[in-house]
């Protein structure tokens, strides 16, 4: 990606802190829910969320490369996956866990794990990436920056709340989601993102950034 990522952290946290305000108004009944991602039901979207934060708390702490740091693990006691199972106690980092406790904790990780001063010159193994070479840390914390203003509109959207960012949020996150190549990779097995949409008004922050990442921004659950 041709593109100088500044730091984001702030604006990430800001960004992961709303995701975890809609988690918390989820409840059991809503996991078989769709979601704007069509493969994915809301708790495999939600067992996906939790585990990349994971993922990236050890990427942060030089242990990413391990592809089996980023994927969910289902159980039969626990069939939206394991990493949902509620657990009583405060997260690290981020208050009142609600029904899904493991996600705001997951959330409490990765923040507390991007907040060291020398971790934007980190490198960071992200085996969803590539696995032949690492990126530096204020790169790979635009990626996870990105990916959640996007994926906590999926989550408010299966769900019918509202998703609102600051704009400066909104305008950081743009300029990344233009530079995502918008070529063959997105047609791949699981990609992160689909092909672009035409993109809405330009007054339209949050649907500029949802339609080049691949999202219908009209899209509802029928």
């Amino acid at each position: 990606m041709r593109i100088d990522f500044p730091d984001l952290r702030k604006l990430d946290e800001t960004t992961v802190r709303a995701s975890v305000g809609v988690v918390q108004r989820l409840s059991d009944a809503d996991l078989d829910r769709p979601t704007p991602c069509a493969q994915w039901r809301l708790g495999d979207l939600l067992a996906h969320m939790t585990v990349q934060h994971l993922g990236f708390a050890a990427a942060a702490a030089g242990h990413g490369a391990d592809p089996g740091l980023w994927r969910p693990r289902p159980s039969p006691e626990d069939p939206a996956g394991a990493v949902l199972l509620p657990a009583p106690g405060p997260p690290d980092g981020a208050e009142n866990p609600g029904p899904f406790g493991a996600y705001a904790r997951a959330a409490g990780k990765v923040l507390a794990a991007f907040a060291p001063d020398d971790v934007l010159d980190r490198e960071f193994a992200l085996p969803e990436v590539g696995t032949a070479h690492t990126v530096p840390g204020r790169m790979a914390i635009g990626f996870h920056f990105v990916d959640y203003v996007v994926h906590g509109w999926d989550v408010a959207r299966s769900v019918g709340v509202a998703w609102q960012l600051p704009d400066e949020v909104l305008r950081a996150a743009l300029p990344i989601a233009e530079a995502v190549p918008d070529d063959g990779t997105r047609l791949a097995e699981g990609a992160a993102f689909g092909p672009r949409h035409p993109e809405p008004d330009d007054d339209d922050l949050l649907g500029r950034i949802l339609a080049l990442l691949g999202r219908a921004p009209d899209w509802t659950p029928a």
